[in-house]
């Protein structure tokens, strides 16, 4: 089953955030990994979500974690962690019960 990383954020520091904009989509794709959604435009239709919308496609959740945990993906996290604010969540893809 395909694993998903969601995340929801404001850029706090868009000059620091562009070094992680140009590293981690070379991370993502060495792992198996496929970006569907990325970047700012999020229309907000309930709550106060913020700017910026990410979801990364995987193959199982177990390649997505083996991206997030790869010392590629630590070696640059700093690059989005101290310079945004917001959410992630690893999810498991839906199957229709039945």
């Amino acid at each position: 089953m395909a694993g998903y990383l969601i995340a929801n954020y404001d850029i706090t520091n868009p000059d620091g955030y562009q070094t992680y904009i140009g590293a981690v989509a070379p991370t993502i794709i060495a792992h198996g990994g496929e970006i569907l959604v990325a970047g700012p435009g999020s229309e907000a239709v309930e709550g106060t979500p913020g700017a910026v919308t990410v979801i990364l496609k995987f193959p199982s959740k177990d390649a997505l974690r083996g991206w997030y945990d790869s010392p590629e993906y630590q070696k640059i996290i700093h690059h989005r962690t101290d310079n945004t604010s917001g959410h992630m969540v690893f999810a498991d893809g839906f199957v229709m019960p039945g």
